[in-house]
């Protein structure tokens, strides 16, 4: 056996840095970590805005009450479609109820509301990117919330729902025209 060897009884390795209780005792020295977009600060690091964040926050509460609505839609079809076209006429023999006829119709209605919800949550999670086309989805997502309303008005008879959502849609809407929103989206920085 080798005097030099680590294992040979007699000789003993020196220690290491980290061994001896000297600073960075806690390991062997790593290289420094690359600069990521912690948070909401997007990749430039500047923080998100109040009106930005506000927007964000918005449109994933309009999304998840969407796919909420969409989800009821798909799960109770026949019975949503029973009450929008009617029960069956008893003198028809071996003909589906109405509801059972136009339950693949509120299915597809409720699919695509989800399908919209899913676009306003998407674009919300991706602001931190800062791309600008992300405002325009977000304009965009607010006139299809307006649209949504007033569809939401002539199904259901719930005024002050409607209300709400109606003044939700239009804050959403008016937010995404903001000086900051498009400040944040340009890649400015105030």
């Amino acid at each position: 056996m080798s005097t030099d060897d680590p294992g040979t009884p007699g000789r003993r390795r020196p220690p290491r840095p980290w061994e001896r209780g000297t600073p960075g005792a806690d390991g062997p020295p790593r290289p420094p970590h690359p600069p990521t977009a912690g948070g909401d600060g997007g990749p430039q690091g500047a923080p998100m805005p109040a009106v930005v964040s506000g927007l964000r926050v918005l449109m994933m509460v309009i999304g998840g009450l969407q796919a909420v609505i969409g989800l009821a839609l798909v799960t109770n079809s026949v019975s949503v479609a029973t009450s929008v076209w009617g029960e069956a006429d008893a003198s028809v023999c071996c003909r589906p109820s109405p509801g059972e006829e136009h339950a693949g119709t509120v299915v597809f209605v409720g699919l695509l509301i989800m399908a919209v919800a899913a676009w306003g949550i998407v674009t919300a999670l991706k602001f931190p990117t800062r791309h600008p086309d992300l405002r325009n989805s977000a304009m965009a997502y607010g006139w299809v919330a307006i649209l949504f309303t007033v569809l939401l008005w002539a199904f259901l008879a719930v005024p002050v729902l409607v209300a709400v959502w109606l003044v939700l849609s239009i804050l959403l809407t008016v937010r995404s025209h903001q000086p900051e929103c498009r400040a944040w989206f340009d890649g400015q920085r105030r």
